[in-house]
C-alpha cells in the first residue's frame, strides 16, 4: 500500500482538537493537550472490554429481561420471548426493532471489534480502509444499543397497578447493560491510527 502514516512523516495528531503537530512536541500548540502518537494500551483495553461483553452476552439473551408479577404469579420474559410475542401479535415492526437493537447490533459490534483487533494485530494494512469504515458504523450505532433497557425502565415507571401487578427488571437487563457499556468502551478505547501502521 503506497501511503505514508503520521509516524513516517514524524507527525502526531491531537485527538482532542485534531491539530497536526510535530513529533518532538509534547503538548498540542492549539489546545495544550498532551500528545500521544499512539495509545499504548489500546488493543489490551479493547480486548478486555470485548471479553467482558462476550461473557455477559449469554445471560443477557438467556435470562429474563423483565419479570411481571400479577396476583402473586410471576411471569418472566427473555428478549427472545418479547420478539416472539410481538411477532405473534403481528407487530412485526416492533419485533424487528427489538431483534436488531438487542441481538443483531451487539453481535455485529463485537464481530467488528474483533475484526479490528485482528487487522491491527497482524498488520493487515490492506484492510485498514474497510476496517475504518466499520469502526465509524459501530461508533454511530453505539448509542442506540440501550433501546431495550429504556423500554423496560419506561414500563416499570408507567405500569402502576398497586398490589395487583408489578413489573421489575430481570438479571438480563443488568447483563445487557454491561454488554452495551463494554462495547461502547471497547469502541472508544480502540485507536484507529493503529490500523494504518505497517509495523
Amino acid at each position: 500500500m503506497n501511503y505514508k502514516s503520521d509516524k513516517d512523516l514524524k507527525l502526531v495528531l491531537c485527538m482532542h482538537c485534531m491539530n497536526v503537530c510535530k513529533i518532538t512536541e509534547k503538548k498540542c500548540s492549539k489546545c495544550n493537550s498532551k500528545l500521544k502518537q499512539r495509545d499504548t494500551y489500546s488493543l489490551v483495553k479493547t480486548l478486555c472490554f470485548c471479553i467482558i461483553a462476550i461473557i455477559f452476552l449469554v445471560p443477557a439473551n438467556l435470562l429474563p429481561m423483565m419479570e411481571v408479577t400479577t396476583l402473586g404469579v410471576v411471569q418472566s420474559n427473555t428478549i427472545f420471548d418479547g420478539i416472539v410475542y410481538f411477532f405473534q401479535t403481528k407487530s412485526y415492526f416492533i419485533a424487528f426493532i427489538i431483534f436488531i437493537a438487542s441481538i443483531a447490533v451487539p453481535i455485529f459490534k463485537l464481530a467488528v471489534l474483533l475484526y479490528l483487533l485482528y487487522v491491527t494485530k497482524f498488520n493487515k494494512t490492506t484492510l485498514a480502509r474497510n476496517a475504518t469504515k466499520y469502526y465509524r458504523i459501530i461508533k454511530f450505532i453505539g448509542k442506540w444499543s440501550m433501546l431495550d433497557i429504556f423500554v423496560v425502565a419506561l414500563m416499570i415507571v408507567m405500569v402502576q397497578f398497586g398490589n395487583l401487578s408489578n413489573i421489575s427488571a430481570g438479571f438480563a437487563a443488568i447483563a445487557f447493560t454491561i454488554v452495551v457499556i463494554s462495547t461502547m468502551l471497547a469502541t472508544e478505547s480502540f485507536d484507529t491510527r493503529l490500523l494504518w501502521d505497517k509495523d
